[in-house]
């Protein structure tokens, strides 16, 4: 989201924390619990041109939403017992913290925070990222434009040099190009990227090394009965952009090689970028085939009594790097927001 939607969300977060209607909707919009999506933990702020700053949130505030998550009368529980209560009818409500991808500063900041306020969490990996063979193109974006004053060739072979010099003209410049790339190919995305990186002189797999948790630090993880290890697929792409057999294969593999490397065969998935486009009903379809036990999207919503027929298209809500406040943290809590950006639907699994 760029910063001037982020302003115009916040304005409205605001007004509806000014007014207090969320506390009316609560009894109406909290739902059973809430599955909260991570990435990054990172102590300090953030660079001055850090367009993914929403993917990380520090480790304050991960110990601050903790204690408000309790405070509120939730309980923080693992995948497995959220799926118990919403099948078992079990009212009392819960709350699943979530990290998407596999980063080792989930190791480092975040687990010795959870670690010390029992708090259970889950890992999705995607196995490319301890492989070493990931291209996270939205990073490698970030790297490129952050150590340069002219993008090269931004669009693949051809395309014209995109000025960055500046911080206004760096957020622009990443705006443009990352949203070009979404509605690219998988195989197109990770060209370009490739392209630009080794245009700038970027190592992607030293960057990947740097950023990604290791084989051995997952099984370490993996050893505390805290943690949760579930799938992410292989490579990160859009599923719903693939043929029905390279996304099954993609949710298969990933499952099969994590049980390979570290002896545990997850039973949780997350759908990459988790919105519509990239995870629909087909991909639901395969999660259930699969076996998995649930499998959670990006479509912001709590969790309802009625997802207990939609297992593999849980909902959830975003730690936002940009919304690290208890405020919003409260919000999110009454599922207010969310019920009035759906039109008070309780399930999307559209």
């Amino acid at each position: 989201m760029n910063r001037r939607k982020t302003a115009i969300f916040k304005a409205g977060l605001d007004a509806l924390h000014f007014c207090r209607a969320h506390l009316a909707l609560a009894p109406f919009t909290a739902g059973s619990g809430v599955i909260f999506t991570l990435h990054h933990v990172l102590p300090g702020s953030p660079a001055d041109f850090a367009p993914n700053r929403i993917l990380a949130i520090t480790p304050e505030f991960l110990e601050a939403t903790v204690l408000a998550i309790r405070a509120a009368g939730l309980d923080i529980v693992s995948l497995d017992e959220a799926r118990r209560r919403l099948l078992q009818g079990d009212d009392r409500r819960f709350a699943c913290l979530t990290f998407d991808d596999g980063y080792r500063d989930n190791l480092v900041y975040a687990w010795p925070v959870l670690r010390r306020l029992e708090a259970p969490f889950c890992i999705y990996v995607t196995t490319c990222l301890p492989d070493h063979t990931a291209e996270p193109w939205w990073l490698i974006l970030e790297r490129v434009i952050a150590g340069t004053d002219r993008l090269s060739e931004p669009m693949g072979r051809g395309s014209a040099p995109l000025d960055c010099g500046n911080l206004d003209q760096k957020y622009a410049v990443y705006e443009i190009v990352y949203w070009w790339l979404r509605r690219r190919s998988e195989p197109e995305r990770r060209a370009v990227a490739r392209g630009l990186a080794a245009r700038h002189g970027l190592d992607v797999r030293a960057m990947v090394a740097e950023l990604a948790l290791s084989w051995q630090e997952l099984a370490e993880l993996a050893a505390d009965p805290l943690v949760t290890i579930g799938a992410h697929t292989v490579d990160h792409p859009m599923l719903g952009a693939l043929p029905e057999a390279e996304a099954e294969y993609q949710m298969a593999e990933s499952r099969r090689r994590i049980a390979e490397r570290i002896g545990i065969r997850p039973q949780h998935f997350a759908y990459p970028y988790g919105d519509p486009a990239s995870a629909g009903p087909r991909e639901f379809a395969l999660a259930a085939r699969l076996g998995f036990a649930t499998a959670v999207t990006t479509r912001p919503g709590v969790v309802f009594p009625d997802h207990r027929a939609h297992l593999s298209a849980l909902p959830r809500v975003s730690l936002n790097g940009d919304y690290q406040s208890r405020k919003y943290l409260d919000l999110y809590l009454t599922g207010a927001p969310f019920a009035l950006w759906r039109g008070f639907r309780r399930v999307d699994a559209a």
